[in-house]
């Protein structure tokens, strides 16, 4: 994975729009941008992590997993076949965390990420 990856993604995610399809769009991006064969996103959903919005073909010989963390929640896996920099992911994590929180209780107050 390489910078031009995390500015793609960075792009996508200042695009804004519903949050499917900004972290379709960052998905898209690590395989199309950043050299990797598939990237997927594992939402948190009642103890149990399911996959969401993913790109590319599978390799789960070459996996990387990354928590997705919103304030003190894990929220979600980021998870990568064949692009192995960590510390970029953890980058990739913290700015999609937001766009993760599926299925959330707002108690009735507007959200916006």
């Amino acid at each position: 994975m390489n910078d031009a990856a995390l500015e793609a993604v960075g792009r996508a995610v200042e695009e804004g729009g519903d949050a499917d399809d900004v972290l379709r769009a960052v998905v898209g991006a690590l395989v199309r941008d950043g050299g990797c064969s598939w990237a997927g996103i594992l939402f948190a959903e009642e103890g149990a992590f399911v996959l969401g919005p993913e790109a590319g073909s599978p390799d789960p010989g070459l996996r990387l997993q990354v928590p997705v963390v919103y304030g003190d929640d894990h929220v979600a896996e980021l998870v990568v076949d064949g692009c192995a920099d960590g510390e970029l992911l953890e980058r990739v994590a913290a700015l999609i965390a937001a766009h993760c929180l599926v299925g959330w209780d707002t108690g009735g107050k507007p959200w916006r990420p």
